[in-house]
């Protein structure tokens, strides 16, 4: 998907867990970043054409490792033990990212090494996909509105 679809559907969980975290700012910011964080392993991402992410890129490939539940949960049980802090804002970011994707026509491999892999029909940048963008961002407005009022 797109990361403007990825950013839409990171923001859902965002405003439905937000009532309940502390430190709203850093869960915020760690949730938008992490929603960003699989696709470094693409020249073509956001973050992935950054000189930094191009060494990372000689060594995986794109919807690998890093598109799979078992890196999102490792580095998760990292966070956990060394900055608890982050690590509710990037399982949320991560797992709706990698949760998006895997209803793609790419999809992903859900526990790497193991090849078990989805196989959705959207294909990212169709029809159906700026839909779901579209439906996302009409329901973000919506509970910002309800949290308003």
């Amino acid at each position: 998907m797109l990361i403007k679809t990825h950013l839409v559907i990171g923001l859902f969980g965002i405003l439905l867990f937000l009532p309940f975290v502390e430190g709203k700012i850093v869960f915020v910011l760690v949730t938008l970043i992490a929603t960003l964080l699989p696709d470094v392993d693409s020249a073509y991402s956001t973050l992935g054409h950054k000189r930094f992410f191009g060494f990372l890129q000689f060594f995986v490939k794109h919807r690998g490792i890093l598109h799979s539940f078992t890196f999102l949960i490792f580095l998760t049980i990292i966070f956990l033990f060394f900055v608890p802090v982050l690590a509710l804002g990037f399982f949320l970011g991560y797992s709706l990212h990698l949760f998006a994707d895997s209803f793609t026509k790419e999809g992903i491999i859900f526990f790497f090494p193991f090849k078990a892999k989805s196989v959705g029909k959207i294909k990212t940048g169709g029809r159906i996909e700026t839909v779901i963008f579209v439906l996302f961002l009409m329901i973000n407005i919506l509970l910002v509105l309800i949290r308003l009022i």
